[in-house]
């Protein structure tokens, strides 16, 4: 059993226990969202609560290198992991290792938290920074090259492979878009994609067709990557109606088959695009009065450090502003 499934069988089997402490904020999730959010909040004197299931850092620890940070030319991702936590702390974060299962908000107005060990944690503003998740492929060799030759971001990861020759793997707009962004590094780019035709909208799939670094591998499905010491060295392929195999020699595997962003944690309706991102205002706020988010699991152009840490900025300031009419708004109703 996994840890995160032991939790949810340990929030099971314990009855649910309202947590003692009353903060101002809970943030979920301790990516470079979460985190800044966390620091934000601290330097605002709010007390935060900051849920995490695993160590802080997010995405960031399952990326080797980074070079698209501002002030760091070049950082491994686990080392600016530390140092956001590390700064957080400085401003009073409070990190807890737990899974959150669900957030929903009471007929009070305020959240509670409902986390896999039993705990019910309240407060009257939540800032959801829990990203997404790319689809993996689940072939043998995609866990053991993560960030050592695949990859799921171009725009992060594709500088590291000047004039290699790289796979991209699905057949939509992200998978397109991104081969196409890759050429301006890679001496080749392979489309690899199980059908006959493309998903991706029209005005993309003619851009790669006029690119000459681009070739579409139709027709295949991916049993394997293949590499050593040094990284990726080749895939391997399954032709989808004849069964042969092939073997394209490639320095690196982008895999672009779906991103799953971790909205389903909210109980009730809130507005979300086509893709199933939160929709927000400037504030960061959602559709439900309270809820913030920020980061992957927002409705954006782009998903970079950068933008996680603006969105989470945002977000702590405008939880502060928030809460702030809030207090105004309950004076106003016990007022003579």
């Amino acid at each position: 059993m996994t840890d995160h499934n032991r939790d949810r069988e340990i929030g099971k089997s314990v009855a649910a226990k309202v947590h003692p402490d009353e903060y101002d904020v809970i943030i979920v999730g301790a990516g470079p969202a979460g985190l800044c959010a966390a620091m934000y909040a601290g330097r605002g004197m709010l007390k935060a609560l900051l849920l995490e299931r695993g160590a802080p850092g997010g995405e960031l620890l399952n990326t080797d290198l980074i070079e698209d940070y501002i002030g760091f030319e070049s950082i491994k991702g686990w080392e600016l992991a530390q140092k956001m936590t590390e700064h957080a702390k400085k401003f009073g974060a409070e990190i807890v290792t737990d899974t959150v299962d669900r957030i929903r908000k009471v007929a009070d107005g305020s959240f509670e938290v409902v986390t896999a060990r039993g705990w019910v944690h309240r407060a009257p503003a939540v800032i959801l920074t829990a990203g997404g998740t790319p689809v993996k492929l689940g072939v043998p060799g995609e866990k053991e090259y993560a960030g050592k030759g695949v990859s799921y971001c171009a725009v992060c990861d594709g500088a590291f492979f000047k004039d290699e020759v790289l796979a991209v793997i699905g057949g939509g707009d992200a998978a397109v878009e991104e081969a196409d962004y890759l050429t301006r590094y890679a001496s080749k780019v392979y489309i690899v994609h199980r059908r006959d035709e493309l998903r991706a909208s029209k005005i993309l799939q003619e851009r790669a067709f006029a690119n000459p670094k681009i070739e579409v591998i139709w027709n295949k499905r991916v049993l394997e990557i293949v590499g050593g010491e040094k990284g990726v060295d080749h895939l391997v392929l399954e032709d989808t109606a004849t069964r042969k195999h092939s073997r394209p020699k490639v320095g690196g595997v982008f895999i672009f088959i779906g991103f799953t962003p971790n909205t389903k944690l909210v109980e009730g309706h809130f507005k979300h695009d086509a893709g199933g991102y939160f929709v927000t205002d400037e504030r960061m706020m959602t559709s439900i009065p309270g809820l913030f988010v920020a980061g992957d699991v927002r409705s954006q152009l782009t998903r970079q450090i950068t933008t996680a840490v603006g969105d989470a900025t945002t977000a702590a300031i405008a939880v502060e502003k928030y809460l702030a009419a809030l207090r105004e708004k309950e004076k106003a109703a016990v007022a003579p």
